[in-house]
């Protein structure tokens, strides 16, 4: 789950990281009024989750309130890579001096953790790793040993360019956002850019936290969080209140199937044959006939669908609850549009024959189905 970086800069705060003043807002007036109380030339960066605001005119800055309204009256409801800008945050803008980089994120290759400190901060950090390699400071986390002040302090000593003040400050910050990443069950906290001001202040400028959704349930303060998922569409929100795993794909071809492997190899095929998919969407082993009915209507009410295509291979999942599920949401649901399914497994005979029974094309042959799904 990502965080808006409000959000994000919220919980660094707790840790003793700095950001700078400012406040959210939705509506150009409230623009005005959090510009005059900061008292100073501010930045207004739309919350979107998307990388590369910036470059996309996501972020822009006023010298005084009145610039600050007129700005915010632009950019709330425009899109940002075709995200809705539904909400401001607007901070004051700093005297930088200096920008670093610093982040905690999970290796999956080496399966652990790594911790990343660079003195090239504000630009894309695998630019600096292709070009300056020498700025980057790299370091993996024995998970037994843990991580701790003195192993901050290593992070950073490569980094020569350094005097012993600047190195002191940054290694508690790379300290505290470890000790963040470990409470928060984080795949990922970045800073970039992490700002020295003129003042000699060390200030989080721009902040990211992505929680792992599998240990949502030990942060209920998430919850509600969690359920909205401003990242992701509709229909994206009603799967994970549905319990559905569901992506949104830009095609006209819904899937539906058991299994993730099996459901991108469906999509893989359908892509082979011509077609385009609609949607990625794994019932899982074992679904039951509600789980199956409001997993395909689900996907029939989507508009740009024109055919769904049921792609199942019965183990634990039954061929003939599969079918009561199918037709019932067939029966149920307003849009008519074609359902093709190609199911083989546990009571097959059975789930063949309701289907037949309900005028519902049918096929043994995985290609033979998605090439009907594709014509159709």
């Amino acid at each position: 789950m990502k965080l808006f970086e409000f959000e994000a800069k919220k919980i660094a705060q707790k840790y003793g990281i700095s950001v700078p003043r400012g406040n959210v807002i939705t509506h150009p007036a409230e623009a005005e009024k959090v510009a005059d109380e900061i008292g100073k030339p501010v930045v207004l960066k739309s919350q979107v989750l998307v990388s590369g605001r910036g470059k996309s005119g996501g972020i822009v800055f006023a010298q005084n309130a009145t610039e600050a309204r007129k700005a915010a009256a632009k950019l709330i409801g425009s899109k940002v890579k075709g995200i809705p800008v539904t909400s401001i945050l607007i901070e004051e803008k700093l005297d930088i001096a200096r920008e670093f980089y610093a982040s905690v994120a999970i290796d999956r290759q080496a399966k652990r953790y790594a911790v990343m400190a660079s003195t090239s901060g504000g630009i894309d950090i695998e630019e600096v790793a292709r070009a300056t390699p020498g700025k980057i400071s790299r370091y993996q986390v024995d998970p037994l040993a843990g991580f701790s002040e003195q192993n901050a302090q290593a992070v950073i000593a490569p980094l020569s360019d350094l005097n012993k003040d600047d190195a002191a400050r940054f290694s508690k910050i790379i300290y505290a956002i470890y000790t963040l990443a470990m409470d928060y069950d984080a795949e990922l906290v970045e800073i970039n850019p992490l700002v020295k001001t003129a003042a000699g202040e060390f200030v989080a400028c721009d902040a990211r936290i992505i929680v792992d959704d599998n240990a949502l349930f030990r942060h209920p303060e998430l919850a509600e969080r969690a359920s909205l998922r401003a990242e992701g569409t509709s229909a994206e929100a009603t799967a994970r209140k549905e319990k559905l795993a569901y992506v949104d794909l830009d095609g006209d071809i819904g899937i539906i199937g058991n299994g993730a492997g099996l459901v991108m190899a469906t999509l893989d095929l359908v892509h082979l044959f011509g077609g385009k998919p609609a949607n990625f969407l794994d019932i899982g082993g074992g679904a039951q006939a509600d789980a199956i009915k409001r997993a395909v209507m689900l996907v029939i009410s989507k508009p740009q669908v024109k055919t769904v295509l049921v792609n199942i291979l019965g183990g634990v999942t039954r061929c003939d609850i599969v079918a009561h599920g199918v037709i019932a949401a067939l029966k149920e649901s307003a849009a008519k549009k074609p359902v093709v399914v190609r199911m083989i497994g546990t009571n097959e005979e059975e789930g063949l024959r309701m289907l037949h029974q309900a005028g519902i094309y049918t096929y043994s042959s995985m290609e033979e189905a998605i090439r009907e799904a594709v014509k159709l």
